[in-house]
């Protein structure tokens, strides 16, 4: 695992330079931050690397249909890789409805089963504790369920870096990104102005509910597809490895000290 993380890391670097994103520039984004708001599967983890999320989409799907209920979804649904396209397609049709709150509770707990073979996005781990070393506040404002990023962090001994602000997936799914309900929350609670904060995500959900909330935005792209949709999106700065965010941060700290 660490020698792929190594390679992943090597790679993304490679991207982020090409993107034209210096550290001159992350470091002038990063030094306006006294808050990061973490998305959590892609920028903390990849938390269905050893669980593959297709699997959990069609467990969800199978179950639906063992309760009578393959019409529910239309086939795109039904063949979708990602398990919240599944848990999206039950909401429009049955928002509030038991049906839902146990499908939610189904992909809960796959995310917690998920967690115990997730790989770390490689440089993640080491920028989480440079910020919090420095005196950031870090908050989580995930889809995923708060109790399966919750219990990563803790495997990872990253708990105290984040607690008590974990914002994720709750019983309102009409409130999940592009929302930025749980953006707004983890401001809130840290009575932070959204231009005092930074957000880094993965997906154009992300950066839609940074936008709506005010917030500035750094999009991390492990690959070319992820930074394609991320730029189709409008996001103008991002990287496709953390570790020149690192560097930024550490040199930045550097001159303040």
């Amino acid at each position: 695992m660490t020698s792929d993380a190594t390679q992943t890391g090597q790679v993304a670097a490679g991207t982020g330079s090409e993107t034209g994103n210096g550290t001159a520039d992350l470091r002038e984004l990063i030094a306006r931050a006294k808050v990061v708001l973490w998305d959590f599967d892609g920028p903390i983890c990849r938390l269905f690397a050893g669980h593959p999320a297709k699997g959990v989409a069609d467990g969800l799907v199978e179950w639906l249909e063992g309760r009578g209920l393959r019409g529910l979804l239309r086939e795109s649904e039904r063949e979708s890789p990602d398990p919240q396209v599944v848990l999206r397609a039950v909401y429009r049709r049955h928002p509030g409805s038991d049906l839902l709150a146990e499908l939610e509770k189904r992909l809960t707990q796959e995310e917690l089963k998920a967690t115990s073979t997730a790989m770390p996005t490689a440089w993640a781990d080491p920028l989480i504790r440079t910020l919090a070393a420095l005196k950031l506040r870090l908050a989580i404002t995930t889809n995923n369920s708060p109790q399966a990023a919750a219990t990563y962090l803790a495997g990872r001994g990253l708990a105290s870096c984040f607690a008590p602000h974990i914002y994720g997936r709750t019983r309102e799914l009409r409130l999940l990104k592009p929302d930025p309900y749980c953006l707004n929350r983890a401001l809130s609670a840290m009575g932070s102005a959204p231009g005092t904060a930074l957000m880094i995500g993965d997906a154009p959900s992300d950066f839609e509910a940074a936008g709506e909330a005010g917030v500035p935005f750094l999009g991390y792209a492990r690959n070319e597809r992820k930074e394609k949709l991320l730029r189709e999106a409008g996001a103008t700065t991002v990287v496709g490895s953390l570790e020149p965010l690192l560097n930024a941060v550490r040199s930045g700290g550097s001159e303040q000290q």
